[in-house]
Parts: C-alpha cells; sequence; structure tokens
C-alpha cells in the first residue's frame, strides 16, 4: 500500500470542481439550450398588450364624455305669455238668453334643449283650469329642439264658452264691475305635457316626459285682457 506524498511547501490545496459529463450514448439527459421567442410571437403580445391599453383609454374618455358632454340635460319648458284677440262678450240677448262668449287664445309657449344632441317632441297641450274646472285647452303640433337650441310655437285656445260664461254670471259682482267698464280678476291655472326623446347620434336614447303647472291672473275687460302674476314649475321625468 503507497502512501500519499505530502505537497510541497509554498503550494496550497485547492477544490476543483468537475462537470459531470453526460453521454447521450449512455442514455443520459442531455442539456438542451433554452430558445428564443420567435419574432411572430413577441409581435403578438405587442399587439396584445397595445389593444388592452387602447381599450382603457377609448372607456376612460367615454366615460368623461357621458357625464360631461353627453349627459342628458333636462329640456327647458316654459310659457311666455297669454293673449286674448277678437272678445266678443254678450251676456244676455234681447230675449233674456245667454250668448256665449267668443274669444280667441293664443298661449307662447317655447322649449329649451340643453343637449349636444336634438330634442324631437310630440303633440302636446295646455289645460287651462278656474277653480278646478277646466275653461280653455290649447294644442301644440310637434316638433324638434335642435342641440342647444330653442323652439317658440303659439298654441291656440279653444276656449269653452258655456263655461267661460257661467264665471262670470255665478259672480253677481263680476258681472256689474265687467258691464259698468271696469276690468275683473279670473285666476287660472294651466297644465302642460310635453313628451319626447333625445337621441345621441343613435348611441343613447333617452324618452322625457316634461309637465309644466302655471297660475296666472287674467285680468279681464271689455276694452283688453292682461295675464299677471304667472308662476311657473316644471318637472321632467
Amino acid at each position: 500500500m503507497s502512501k500519499e506524498e505530502p505537497l510541497a511547501s509554498g503550494m496550497s490545496l485547492q477544490r476543483i470542481g468537475v462537470e459531470p459529463v453526460t453521454n447521450s450514448d449512455s442514455g443520459g439527459d442531455v442539456e438542451v439550450p433554452r430558445k428564443k421567442p420567435s419574432r411572430r410571437r413577441r409581435c403578438a403580445i405587442c399587439c396584445c398588450v397595445c389593444c388592452g391599453v387602447s381599450v382603457v383609454i377609448l372607456g376612460i374618455v367615454i366615460l368623461i364624455l357621458a357625464l360631461t358632454i353627453f349627459k342628458v340635460k333636462d329640456p327647458v319648458l316654459t310659457l311666455n305669455s297669454v293673449a286674448f284677440s277678437g272678445v266678443d262678450v254678450s251676456l244676455f240677448s234681447q230675449s233674456g238668453r245667454q250668448v256665449p262668449v267668443n274669444a280667441t287664445m293664443n298661449a307662447d309657449i317655447s322649449i329649451k334643449n340643453p343637449n349636444a344632441a336634438s330634442f324631437r317632441f310630440r303633440n302636446s297641450t295646455t289645460v287651462f283650469y278656474h277653480d278646478g274646472k277646466e275653461v280653455g285647452v290649447a294644442y301644440a303640433p310637434n316638433g324638434n329642439a335642435r342641440a342647444h337650441r330653442t323652439v317658440r310655437f303659439n298654441a291656440t285656445v279653444d276656449v269653452f264658452a258655456e263655461k267661460a260664461v257661467a264665471i262670470l254670471t255665478t259672480n253677481l259682482s263680476k258681472t256689474l264691475q265687467l258691464l259698468g267698464g271696469n276690468s275683473v280678476n279670473i285666476n287660472l291655472r294651466s297644465f302642460t305635457e310635453v313628451d319626447g326623446r333625445v337621441n345621441l347620434w343613435g348611441l343613447y336614447k333617452k324618452n322625457l316626459e316634461v309637465k309644466m303647472n302655471c297660475t296666472m291672473t287674467l285680468e279681464y275687460a271689455l276694452a283688453a285682457q292682461v295675464i299677471s302674476n304667472k308662476d311657473c314649475r316644471a318637472t321632467v321625468n
């Protein structure tokens, strides 16, 4: 048995690492270097990332527009004035029978559209009441209010002659004032309803129902008729 020879002076013991060598002939595994992704795959990944970012940005832009420019605002319905023309009052004929009151009443109504799209509305009606009784109805045609525009139209009121005469004949003091050339005050209330739709370029459609209640005082005289103390409140559903 041979003895190990001592190391020469000045020499240090170093650990030498030896990598195992695998031989394919002996059935061992062969280490294969990892292949880099192909160019087509890298392009596909880049396209997916770009599309995702674009969708997120587009969603944010649509959300901002929906909360600002494209937000549907309530149309503003206004009863500008009510005027009478062609009034012909004759309470009693020579035979003592009541004769109807002939009067033409016009209501000036406007619709303001504050939206960025048009507001198309259908036929509307305005009903006038006195002491809870219906005394006249005004009919307005359909129309279209363009974006940020105001549409005005006149509605002719059909005055119910028998009910108008009853207002005067049932109140003797008012009748005497009227026949004496003085004016009488008649409290009126009106109700207007307009149905329509706001169409935002076909992307979003919303049906709106605008209702307006007004109270006013009619200063009625044979020579002239004046509407005063007009107060209107509108609601949108």
